[in-house]
């Protein structure tokens, strides 16, 4: 066990034990270190585009897709929301969006001991977002941490059609285009030499995932953003931790659109157009 000192400044501790984070007697294991570590490494990164938006808008909203617990939405909302001028602060929101109902219901619960008002969790799924009226038209920042396979698709899609100015995704277990190498693997096999990165079902699942981040990379610079993907923390906290944050810059969008559709027809993926969809 370890004591709290690893808490950042400002920090509630309450908070904390609330999420159970920490214990009752403000210790914290290893797991919990970890996940703490995660969320405050992704709030390094969170903090200045929150910061950019605030001082730009007067006020921020940031919808977070899977949010399980919402240790990211509480924390956020600990460490920054809470602590903006009361002008700000009054127009400022925190969307939690999570398909367990147990977990939307708990989490309204501890926003509203916390005394959060400006924090509402929707029992929805990422597709479902996209359409709901629960949420505003347009939205500053876009989050999505380890949702897994195309729940990440389905973030990007929600910050597109929200007009998000930021979107900040850790991709997660993305199985859909390796089964599309999969099925077309043997067709493609004898004619292209390239190929063979796929050919063993190890490969098709690990090639197949870098190729889908790729993929949004190039969809979201199609949709004039500028993209920067970089690593979340080190490799022993979780395998899963590639970042990409995208913000929008208005960018030209041609090249990117041309690339993304090259790739998809060089490794057999013509199918995946849709899903990858660029700007018209």
């Amino acid at each position: 066990m370890s004591n709290s000192y690893e808490v950042r400044p400002g920090q509630s501790i309450e908070l904390l034990k609330a999420l159970h984070i920490l214990t009752r007697d403000g210790k914290m294991n290893q797991d919990s270190r970890r996940k703490l570590k995660q969320v405050y490494h992704l709030f390094q990164f969170i903090e200045p585009l929150l910061r950019e938006v605030a001082d730009a808008r007067g006020a921020v909203s940031l919808v977070d897709h899977g949010a399980g617990k919402s240790y990211l939405g509480f924390i956020l909302y600990d460490l920054f929301f809470k602590d903006l001028p009361e002008e700000q602060g009054q127009n400022s929101h925190i969307y939690g969006i999570e398909t367990r109902e147990e977990l939307v219901k708990s989490s309204q619960e501890l926003a509203a001991r916390a005394g959060f008002p400006g924090m509402s969790f929707l029992n929805l799924s990422v597709a479902e977002s996209i359409t709901s009226p629960a949420l505003p038209a347009t939205v500053d920042v876009v989050t999505a941490l380890h949702a897994c396979n195309t729940a990440t698709d389905d973030a990007i899609r929600f910050a597109l059609a929200r007009q998000a100015r930021h979107i900040v995704l850790v991709p997660c277990c993305q199985a859909e285009v390796a089964s599309v190498l999969r099925k077309h693997k043997g067709k493609l096999l004898a004619g292209n030499p390239l190929t063979e990165i796929w050919r063993h079902p190890l490969h098709t699942r690990e090639f197949g995932s870098q190729v889908t981040n790729v993929l949004r990379c190039l969809q979201l610079e199609a949709h004039g953003y500028q993209v920067s993907v970089t690593e979340l923390v080190g490799w022993e906290h979780s395998m899963k931790n590639e970042l990409i944050i995208a913000q929008y810059k208005d960018l030209p969008r041609k090249r990117a659109a041309d690339r993304l559709q090259n790739v998809l027809e060089t490794l057999g993926l013509e199918e995946m157009g849709e899903r990858f969809f660029t700007a018209p």
